[in-house]
């Protein structure tokens, strides 16, 4: 019986950081070995799975996870470009139609399952809301949601997302095409390089300040982008520090999954699960609108248009042959709009869902 196991706690915490260390360099190899897009994120993902059901009761220190999404945000801003800011500017209603839709869409969903009585009270509305996850755990139990399950539907989304998403970049591009051109060890620029690391500590150090929702990845994003749109810096981020952000990131999702909220959730798994998956489905069809409306490819719509995480999305994106910069951009928008206008559509919803 699982309970029977001697729980990870009580090893030394340097012996469980190295048990989630090997676990991730293993599932890591595999996927890397597979092909498959963002394989480091999706192996550090499961390993911290793994590892804190077994009550390894460890957590990444917010430090290293605010660099690490820091150099994600530095990563999109590489891929942004004059022409890119173009299109968005051309397109930007069709942006925020989309993006609102898969916002209010995710909603009223939750509304329609919990009208059902499939999950109790708000529950669903909350959990289904496609980013802002943080905000959204701290609002939901006002409005008469379960907490924990709310936690679980967000994190659970973000895996499910980071798991298909990766799948379908695997069989859509050329699988030489998702690994070509990594590096490891390159030779450092040292001037582009240390300009680099001022734009993104000094975006976390900004982002801790104001405590701005991803402000620690949205910073270096936008001050990385309007500096290399300008000619004054070249953003250089050699593929061990990629590697350690993808690994902090990937830690910070899989370590989420606590054994207490995997048994709290266990019964209504299910719901959860057909509930999240018809989300990314609508996603899906949004996506293929944008093809006809936009003319891009089916494959860099559908990594726009997939309902969270920003940074587990712009890490795949930026392992397969898409438009990193037109993905980023649909995924910036709909995060900036969740933050500003999701809790309000929540709170309709929950309120219309309370009324006799």
């Amino acid at each position: 019986m699982i309970r029977q196991c001697l729980p990870l706690s009580k090893f030394a915490h340097p012996v469980r950081w190295g048990l989630l260390a090997i676990l991730s360099a293993l599932f890591s190899a595999l996927l890397l070995e597979a092909h498959l897009p963002a394989a480091l994120l999706l192996g550090a993902i499961i390993a911290g799975i793994l590892v804190e059901t077994g009550q390894a009761e460890i957590h990444v220190p917010k430090l290293p996870f605010n660099i690490a999404q820091g150099v994600i945000g530095c990563l999109v801003a590489k891929a942004l470009t004059l022409e890119i800011i173009h299109a968005f500017m051309q397109s930007w209603p069709v942006f925020l139609v989309i993006v609102f839709i898969i916002i209010a869409s995710s909603c009223f969903l939750g509304w329609a399952i919990s009208k059902l009585g499939i999950l109790p009270g708000t529950t669903a509305i909350w959990g289904l809301l496609p980013g802002a996850a943080s905000v959204m755990m701290l609002m939901s139990e006002s409005f008469g949601a379960d907490g924990r399950l709310v936690a679980f539907m967000q994190y659970f989304r973000v895996v499910l997302v980071a798991v298909i998403a990766s799948i379908i970049a695997h069989f859509w591009v050329d699988a030489s095409v998702t690994t070509a051109g990594v590096i490891w060890f390159p030779i450092i620029h040292w001037l582009p390089f240390i300009e680099t690391l001022v734009i993104i500590l000094g975006g976390v150090g900004i982002g801790y300040v104001w405590k701005l929702p991803a402000g620690m990845l949205l910073i270096p994003l936008f001050a990385g982008s309007a500096l290399q749109l300008g000619g004054l810096v070249d953003i250089e981020i050699p593929g061990w520090l990629l590697a350690a952000g993808y690994l902090c990131i990937g830690w910070q999702i899989g370590l989420r999954f606590t054994r207490s909220v995997l048994v709290h959730a266990a019964r209504a798994l299910p719901q959860i699960f057909v509930s999240i998956l018809a989300v990314i489905m609508f996603c899906g069809g949004l996506a293929y609108i944008l093809t006809r409306l936009l003319g891009i490819d089916l494959l860099t719509a559908y990594l726009a248009t997939s309902p969270g995480g920003v940074d587990a999305v712009a890490i795949i994106a930026a392992s397969a042959n898409v438009n990193v910069g037109f993905v980023m951009t649909l995924q910036l928008s709909r995060a900036l709009l969740v933050i500003f206008v999701g809790p309000a559509l929540s709170r309709f919803f929950s309120d219309q869902l309370t009324k006799k």
